[in-house]
């Protein structure tokens, strides 16, 4: 199944892989453009000696295109904006903001870039600053999220913008593919599925987490401080919601006690202190897959949605 993501970014499937931070390393990134896909390696809040690395990593390990997620909050956005340029990246994913900035010299460089975005207004404007397509994501998905959800903001987005939607927030499977491509959208992005991808190097703990969370078991915080997160229910995430909104606690304080979460989480295990970014289709991953098996199953299972849906129509 090709659509029109596949020959705008010369991959085999539509299917994105998530630029999930202290997880999306050249390793999972390559496996899944290996697989017909497009992976992503998370720049993250590191520097770009730590970019450069992976990004050469990944060359090493495929000849398939794959592309990069900048988020613009990161202390090293200006300095991974121009390693980017200059390892010449095919593709960029973006999050945290608007990509401005960074926006003019990319496209002369010839980076087709897909800002992930909350909202039709946000979408409007990625289209004005050049963007070759967005990527919708609704508030179901893991990690920072927005309002809306998936199935309210796509076709939303899709209505009102020209360049190409991707879905994103809440699609593990085929039938969420199926549903992505009736709303609208040309292909999905998938973050909480590949968790448990083979070839991914979050710590065991992590995906056993994913492997045993059931449908209720993710709830959003730091709303409070504008930037709302969704995670597995952890010590460390209900002790955060305790006191998000206690008048007691200052935002100095709430702010220093996330600091750190997401790392301990993915390269420790720490099941105390560490944070479980996952998305709310977490509780539908029940097996560890490679990258292969992960996006050859989405793509048979969505034709198969399809033909049924064709059948049904007739």
């Amino acid at each position: 199944m090709r659509t029109q993501l596949c020959e705008l970014l010369g991959i085999e499937k539509p299917i994105l892989q998530g630029g999930m931070a202290w997880i999306a390393d050249a390793d999972l990134a390559a496996a899944v453009s290996n697989a017909g896909g497009l992976g992503i390696i998370s720049a993250m809040n590191l520097g770009p000696d730590y970019l450069r690395e992976q990004i050469q990593r990944a060359r090493e390990l495929t000849d398939k295109p794959f592309g990069v997620n900048i988020m613009l909050l990161s202390p090293h956005a200006d300095e991974v904006a121009q390693v980017v340029i200059e390892e010449k990246v095919p593709v960029l994913t973006t999050g945290a903001g608007l990509p401005s900035k960074y926006m003019k010299d990319w496209t002369q460089a010839g980076i087709k870039v897909l800002p992930v975005v909350p909202s039709v207004a946000m979408a409007k404007m990625c289209q004005r600053l050049g963007a070759c397509a967005v990527i919708a994501e609704g508030g179901e998905s893991g990690g920072h999220v927005g309002d809306l959800t998936t199935m309210a903001l796509v076709p939303q987005v899709v209505d009102a913008v020209e360049i190409p939607v991707v879905a994103a927030g809440g699609i593990a499977d085929g039938r969420g593919f199926a549903a992505a491509l009736a709303l609208g959208a040309v292909g999905v992005q998938i973050g909480t599925r590949f968790l448990v991808a083979k070839e991914c190097n979050v710590h065991e703990n992590y995906k056993k987490k994913i492997l045993k969370a059931k449908d209720i078991d993710t709830l959003v915080t730091g709303r409070r401080l504008g930037h709302p997160v969704r995670s597995l229910k952890t010590p460390f995430s209900r002790g955060y919601a305790a006191i998000e909104y206690d008048p007691k606690v200052d935002d100095e304080t709430l702010e220093a006690y996330a600091v750190g979460a997401l790392r301990l989480a993915a390269t420790q295990g720490d099941e105390r202190k560490g944070c479980f970014l996952a998305g709310q289709i977490a509780g539908m991953v029940k097996k560890e897959q490679s990258a292969r098996e992960i996006v050859d199953e989405i793509m048979e299972q969505a034709v198969k949605v399809l033909c049924s849906m064709g059948k049904v129509a007739d």
